[in-house]
């Protein structure tokens, strides 16, 4: 059995148990996940029906039919023409499945197409298949660990060559692009955005990156990532241009201490939620708790953002093969702000960081 058809045999076990008849997911990263099939969403309707049974069916235009004959599974091929409503169509396929009482839907899914759903099947309960697919996804294959651990290390060889680089001068775009330029020369396949924030743009968690000029004295919040055969990285380092102050040498001590404490406290069995506390307690018993202003974590894998978030309220236990990002930040209005993130994984005992360059303050030129 393949990758793809036991991930599809898991996903109908998932149906079963929730007590829904047929899953329906558009293009997606949960069509990447479980059958292969990379594309963007649009207006023309291309979604995977999979049934309780496991039975798959696959809905798209017709003129796309040749580009799904590399598939690992083989689902019913339903394709409508271009001057074709879909709708009736996914209405056929959905019936030839048995389904049409209990529909959980991607949550990626556009809306448009939902709306439209509950017309073709009028009799049905339609469901969010977010919790059911996130149950899938969240514990990463050997296979999935093996590509996350190259995207990690392709985004670590770009900060090292940065820090080759001398910054003073530049501009935010620039350095940006700088570390674009290295990971396509590194091997990333997919990336775009990020962020440089130098002095005080870096007290803003979410900045966008713009044209300020760097300067010695800065610390800069660099924060990026991209994708390896569509598995993401992501990493964030503050690095300092020329020598330090007390202040923030102080800082970032504390963030450091404070990400490798919740890194410590990561293992199967433990609350995501207890991971953030570990990290915010410690930044808050230093007296900047109020300056910790997100969540410790997010998950990552064929979605930059995806379950499990580390944050206060949420009580799902780790398990093994879960990754994740630990990003404790501190930031301080009008100065500066400091953020490292490393990606893990959950280890039977333990945990593993994906990302393995030096979290230790770095001084550029």
């Amino acid at each position: 059995m393949t990758e793809h058809a036991e991930r599809i045999r898991r996903a109908a076990a998932q149906l079963r148990q929730a007590g829904a008849d047929l899953l329906v997911v558009g293009p997606s990263s949960d069509l990447v996940y479980l059958a292969g099939l990379v594309g963007n969403p649009s207006e023309r309707l291309k979604v995977l029906l999979v049934s309780a049974t496991g039975e798959t069916a696959l809905v798209l235009p017709a003129f796309e039919v040749p580009l799904v004959d590399h598939l690992s599974i083989r689902p019913g091929l339903y394709p409508w023409e271009e001057t074709e409503d879909p709708l009736p169509v996914f209405g056929r396929a959905a019936r030839a499945l048995g389904g049409g009482r209990r529909v959980a839907v991607g949550s990626q899914l556009w809306s448009t197409f939902l709306l439209r759903f509950q017309e073709v099947l009028p009799d049905a309960a339609f469901v969010d298949a977010g919790p059911l697919l996130a149950a899938l996804r969240m514990r990463k294959s050997p296979g999935e660990l093996e590509l996350m651990r190259i995207a990690a290390g392709i985004a670590d060889q770009a900060y090292l060559a940065l820090l080759q680089q001398s910054l003073v001068g530049r501009t935010e775009r620039e350095v940006l692009a700088l570390i674009h330029d290295a990971l396509r020369r590194a091997g990333m396949e997919r990336f775009g955005g990020g962020i440089v924030g130098a002095g005080p743009n870096g007290a803003s968690p979410h900045y966008k990156t713009a044209d300020r000029k760097i300067a010695t004295g800065d610390a800069l919040v660099i924060d990026y990532g991209g994708q390896y055969r569509n598995y993401w990285a992501d990493i964030t380092r503050t690095p300092h241009v020329g020598p330090p102050g007390d202040d923030f040498r102080l800082i970032y001590r504390i963030v450091q201490e404070a990400q490798q404490a919740a890194f410590e406290a990561v293992r199967p069995g433990v609350p995501c939620e207890a991971v953030d506390h570990v990290a915010r307690d410690h930044i808050a018993r230093q007296g900047f708790g109020e300056f910790f202003v997100h969540r410790t974590g997010h998950g990552i894998g064929l979605d930059g953002h995806e379950e499990p978030y580390l944050v206060q309220g949420n009580t799902l236990p780790l398990e093994e093969g879960m990754t994740f990002s630990l990003e404790p930040g501190i930031y301080l209005p009008g100065r500066f702000g400091v953020r490292i993130e490393d990606i893990v994984v959950v280890t039977a005992d333990g945990a593993e960081r994906l990302n393995t360059c030096s979290r230790d303050l770095a001084i550029v030129t």
